[in-house]
């Protein structure tokens, strides 16, 4: 393999794996042999190259692309100087084509497997030509700047290795460290999270789309699960569960209905053209278009209160501020309120200092911001945001009181993330009026907004809370007030799966969190996520979707309890998994 000139490529298999590393052969400037048994993959894959190469604006000034041949003969194969098998992870199968490959090409051609779960080594005994067979390892579908293991098997060649190694510097691929074990738990961790996505679409609690942009924006994740899903390839993923669930019995791992039916149906994601999105002959997703009027009117919001000194009330206060509306916080006492406004002065410092804000902009703020410790002082707003201690108790008394003070129409919101709106409506005495608005921490920062709302909702409340939303450059997603919402209802039973792995002897946590940010571009691993959050607030969490749902998987984990117990609260008191590595 040298830089002059690039090696004829065999690729055996054109599903979303072999299509991808397909399309970076030949943008690498590859001679590409594609071979597939199924028609339908051959023409899908030509019509997209097609499409691709009409879309290049640079071919005239560039050097004309190597052919691309796309057969269902593999005969084709032996002009071929390395291939490339992807077919579906079947331990037979890949045993077959890999043996049909050997046999076909010159003696000591370097064969690649993508195998994910199967032995390299063994894969390789069984080809026949133990030393001309490696791995690429993919966690998601390959990109350029994408993440890649290369498996230098024990029995490989000197020769295969030095191909491996060239090929993914020419794909563009990024080669990353990581164990097999902790491999395996990072794709058993993200193959489950997927799955429950699915389910909860299925259920219909909030829209694919809503349920994308939720953890897209609530977890700063690369992708939303369902993105993913079709990304990756619904029958690909499915199939992985299946194994995995048949291995283990861990219903976690037992296929989503919607999944069964949408690999039936022939709905596979980006590769079939159409999953949770449709996609075009590109693979591009074909946006839908706008909906209807969303029902209810709403109505201006001029005038907000926040009641609560904490650091989720100073966040939101200061939003409210800076996007133009007269605020005022309530806080418990004169000394909480100065205390309050003293530090949304700091915060609003800050943004001056970082160019997000103008110094005259920081003084209008400040400008509209007021505090008081009395809640008659609420008695003329438009919207009050309820961001108080999470104690159901606490807030309905706090319900109560504002159900008699508030003007009537005036829209009462509470930020909780785990109570129960409805109590808070019911306490109220004016459930038309309340609604759930989970603003994520720091509030300032976080884009996303979880609008919860009860059956006895105004359309025009919840209306009201959209606009506003946008108004102040949040993206509000919908969902009908349950526990977790979005956001915790998918994210804790991940939270709880890598706290499991914790009862295995030979669980590596730094080595998990690294498999997890390195292979799925994930911000931060789970345990890295749960220091984040804080020990003591996952565990709290934990106890109360388990005591809304009452399912296994949602059990608190008593690693943690245990931990909590001890003292130990994550990053805010430098004692939980990973802080203590990450503070130098």
């Amino acid at each position: 393999m040298t830089a002059e000139r690039k090696p004829v490529t065999g690729i055996v298999g054109l599903g979303t794996v072999g299509e991808a590393l397909l399309r970076l052969a030949h943008e690498a400037g590859h001679e590409v042999i594609a071979v597939d048994t199924a028609l339908d993959a051959l023409d899908r894959t030509a019509r997209r190259l097609k499409a691709a190469d009409a879309a290049r604006t640079d071919e005239a000034d560039g050097p004309a692309r190597p052919a691309v041949t796309l057969t269902t003969d593999p005969a084709a194969l032996a002009r071929a100087e390395l291939v490339i098998e992807a077919v579906p992870e079947d331990e037979a199968v890949k045993k077959a084509v890999l043996c049909d490959i050997v046999a076909r090409c010159a003696p000591g051609v370097p064969v690649l497997t993508t195998a994910t779960t199967l032995s390299v080594p063994r894969l390789a005994i069984a080809s026949g030509s133990p030393g001309s067979v490696a791995g690429l390892r993919f966690f998601t579908p390959p990109s350029s700047g994408g993440p890649v293991r290369p498996v230098h098997s024990p029995l490989a060649s000197a020769t295969t290795a030095a191909a491996l190694d060239a090929l993914v510097a020419e794909l563009g691929l990024r080669p990353v460290p990581v164990t097999v074990p902790s491999a395996a738990d990072a794709d058993d961790l993200v193959l489950a999270y997927l799955n429950r996505a699915a389910i909860l679409c299925d259920e219909g609690y909030a829209s694919a789309r809503d349920i994308d942009t939720a953890m897209r924006l609530g977890c700063g994740l690369p992708l939303g699960p369902l993105e993913t899903l079709d990304l990756m390839g619904i029958d690909s993923v499915h199939a992985a569960l299946l194994a995995r669930w048949r291995r283990t019995g861990d219903c976690a791992f037992e296929p989503s209905p919607l999944l069964s039916r949408m690999v039936t149906a022939g709905r596979l994601g980006r590769k079939s053209g159409e999953g949770f999105a449709a996609y075009d002959e590109l693979g591009a997703v074909v946006t839908p278009p706008a909906g209807g009027a969303s029902a209810g009117t709403a109505r201006p919001v001029t005038r907000v209160g926040v009641v609560g000194s904490g650091a989720m009330a100073r966040g939101i206060a200061e939003v409210m501020a800076v996007g133009g509306r007269h605020t005022v916080l309530v806080a418990r006492g004169a000394e909480q309120a100065a205390r309050a406004l003293e530090a949304v002065g700091d915060s609003l410092t800050r943004r001056v200092r970082r160019g997000r804000i103008t110094p005259a902009e920081r003084e209008a703020a400040l400008g509209r911001l007021e505090t008081s410790h009395d809640l008659a002082a609420l008695g003329d707003r438009d919207l009050v945001v309820e961001a108080i201690v999470e104690e159901l108790d606490a807030k309905r008394v706090l319900f109560g009181r504002l159900g008699e003070i508030c003007a009537p129409g005036t829209v009462l919101a509470t930020t909780t993330s785990s109570l129960s709106v409805t109590a808070c409506a019911e306490a109220s005495g004016r459930p038309a009026d309340v609604i759930g608005l989970h603003f994520f921490n720091p509030a300032p920062v976080m884009r996303l907004v979880e609008l919860a709302h009860t059956p006895a909702a105004h359309a025009d409340a919840l209306a009201t809370a959209r606009a506003l939303c946008r108004d102040l450059g949040k993206t509000a997603v919908e969902c009908p007030d349950r526990t977790g919402f979005i956001v915790n209802r998918l994210l804790f039973p991940y939270l709880g799966d890598a706290l499991d792995l914790l009862e295995r002897a030979d669980t590596d946590i730094a080595a998990t969190d690294a498999a997890v940010e390195q292979g799925y571009g994930y911000p931060m691993g789970p345990f890295a996520l749960l220091d984040t959050i804080g020990l003591d607030v996952s565990l709290a969490i934990q106890e109360r979707l388990f005591e809304s749902f009452e399912m296994p998987e949602l059990a608190p984990s008593p690693a943690l309890a245990e931990l909590v117990a001890a003292g130990a609260l994550g990053r805010k008191n430098q004692r939980g998994f990973r802080n203590v590595e990450r503070r130098s």
